[in-house]
């Protein structure tokens, strides 16, 4: 399968091609070229296969084409090593924990799947490859173990200074070998164009090779469509989708998680309704309400993954739709939520319903909450552990009510080692060229 670039002024690709670049030339998104749809008879049967099942199956249809089947599966059975269980939360809303992972957040799974594919692609490399990764969060931790010690590979993350949570970057400032924390004086947004201009600088690129693991990168956001189509399974196997239709509630920063969504509703997932849930970055929860698209800088909030004031893969959701609104505004329906908003979503789940949220799937329940109808299901996506933002989650519910799971307490252990650089992209530009070389 050939991929093409969003701004459509750049040839199209192959698979190795998008993903060792990361970002295409042109500044671009790299899309399919097509996209696979299965017979409506695989959904049928589909509670019958178990996640790694449906994962191979979905890969399939992305990656089929371009690796052998045998090589495929070693890829997807190696990155689900862990579930992705649906959980009951009220008679209609279901919680798709996403956090069982090595570094309890979703994008364990696009990580870990990319990290194996970009190392697949690149055995045959002389060079060292430098995968650069822009993170508000759960990013930089996910894709810094996904590719920790793997050889000939050095992972960049930038994070912005004082905004990620002490457990969340302990993650990947502690882990040393090929790992570099880069700490950033100011946004996340800061982060991702210091990262996209490295991608689109002509001489840097004639001495490196350069690479991403956002969610810009095919590799990263296409296997999250995994998860969609395992929480549709899992929820059949249980009979309650009987007569019922299915809505996936989605905490929306770089909205990676949600565009792997809809390619799942492209591929024929029965699914009825997506919800976009925001914190106060609402550029998206705008666009849907009034068709205007208009990004500025982001605003910290507690519900820090998604501080994202320039959404990347929102030019993905356009180019999927043909830039539609009305279209785009009919599949997606769009919700935000203040601090104190989140504050007492959440304090109220773990109350009436024996709950625990984390603040970006407190947006996601309330989301659903407030939309569901009586002849539909809800699923909202729980994208990290509760634990990874303990010091808010306790100031909610009190102290000693956030368990800590072990994989975290070791994390945090660990001595932090982690290089402040400025916002302009000249100095990290030169610490780039310096460091490499």
């Amino acid at each position: 399968m050939r991929y093409y670039s969003t701004n459509k002024n750049t040839p199209k690709v192959s698979l190795k091609e998008a993903v060792v670049k990361g970002l295409a030339a042109d500044n671009g998104l790299y899309m399919p070229e097509y996209i696979n749809k299965f017979e409506p008879s695989f959904f049928e049967n589909i509670q019958n296969l178990t996640f790694q099942e449906i994962a191979l199956e979905v890969a399939k249809k992305f990656f089929g084409e371009d690796i052998d089947e045998k090589k495929l599966k070693e890829i997807v059975f190696g990155t689900l090593e862990f579930d992705c269980p649906v959980v009951k939360v009220t008679d209609s809303i279901y919680s798709l924990e996403l956090f069982h992972g090595p570094t309890l957040a979703f994008k364990d799974v696009g990580a870990r799947f990319m990290a194996r594919l970009l190392n697949y692609f690149l055995s045959d490399r002389e060079k060292q490859v430098n995968v650069l990764v822009a993170t508000s969060g759960d990013t930089g931790s996910a894709v810094a173990n996904g590719f920790l010690g793997v050889d000939g590979i050095h992972v960049f993350v930038l994070y912005p200074k004082g905004k990620v949570s002490k457990i969340q970057e302990s993650q990947f400032t502690t882990l040393g070998k090929n790992i570099t924390a880069l700490e950033i004086d100011g946004t996340f947004d800061d982060c991702q164009r210091l990262v996209k201009s490295a991608f689109l600088d002509v001489d840097l690129n004639k001495k490196l090779i350069l690479t991403s693991a956002n969610s810009i990168n095919v590799a990263r956001f296409l296997p999250q469509a995994f998860y969609y189509f395992n929480a549709y399974a899992r929820l059949k196997e249980q009979g309650v989708l009987e007569n019922k239709e299915l809505v996936f509630s989605v905490p929306s920063g770089n909205l990676g998680n949600i565009t792997a969504g809809l390619f799942a509703l492209e591929m024929g997932l029965p699914v009825a309704k997506f919800i976009a849930s925001n914190n106060a970055n609402n550029v998206v929860f705008e666009y849907l309400e009034t068709g205007n698209y208009e990004i500025r800088s982001s605003v910290e909030t507690i519900a820090n993954a998604m501080d994202v004031g320039a959404p990347s893969n929102f030019a993905r959701i356009l180019d999927l739709y043909q830039h539609s609104h009305k279209t785009i505004s009919k599949i997606i329906k769009g919700y935000w939520y203040s601090d104190i908003e989140i504050r007492k979503i959440l304090k109220r789940v773990y109350i009436e319903n024996n709950y625990l949220c984390d603040p970006h799937g407190a947006c996601g329940f309330e989301a659903l909450k407030e939309n569901l109808k009586e002849n539909q299901i809800g699923v909202f996506l729980e994208t990290a552990h509760p634990a990874k933002f303990t010091e808010t989650v306790e100031e909610i519910v009190g102290k000693g009510n956030v368990p800590m799971p072990e994989k975290l307490t070791a994390f945090m252990q660990g001595e932090k080692k982690s290089r402040l650089l400025g916002r302009e992209y000249s100095e990290f530009r030169d610490y780039l060229s310096e460091k490499v070389n």
